[in-house]
């Protein structure tokens, strides 16, 4: 069986983290203090960052995930390649389930997100191993 090419190249990577964790400096987080970042790779090869947003009315707040693809939806694009999130923790933090939900509406199972730590470090889950039996646009599409 030949290789599985990886969902992105190692210069692709390189740059989704880098702009991810950047990303984090713009967070507004003044009540939690729990920065997140994001950067959606489009199948154009653009790049689209996110950060967290949040309300003192907490579930007014917004997280990367979500603006990073409402961004990206409002600028014209609809498919994608992968999705960097980045926090403080260790290990990185996973999208929320909202996020989780939202990511699936604009990808598949098998879309990457590349979760970083602290330190920099990643683990890569597919939306697939995030949200199992997820429900998806072709649910309802039948």
């Amino acid at each position: 069986m030949p290789p599985i090419d990886p969902p992105v190249s190692a210069q692709e990577l390189q740059i989704l983290s880098t702009k991810a964790i950047a990303a984090k400096g713009v967070a507004h987080c003044p009540y939690s203090n729990f920065r997140v970042g994001a950067c959606l790779l489009t199948a154009s090869g653009e790049y689209v960052v996110g950060a967290n947003v949040e309300n003192v009315s907490y579930p007014v707040g917004t997280c990367a995930e979500r603006v990073a693809i409402g961004t990206a939806i409002v600028a014209g694009h609809k498919d994608f390649k992968a999705i960097a999130v980045a926090s403080d923790i260790k290990p990185g933090a996973s999208p929320c389930g909202m996020c989780r939900q939202f990511i699936r509406e604009f990808t598949t199972p098998s879309f990457p997100v590349y979760m970083y730590d602290a330190d920099g470090a990643y683990t890569m889950k597919t939306m697939g191993e995030l949200l199992p039996d997820s429900f998806g646009p072709k649910d309802l599409l039948g």
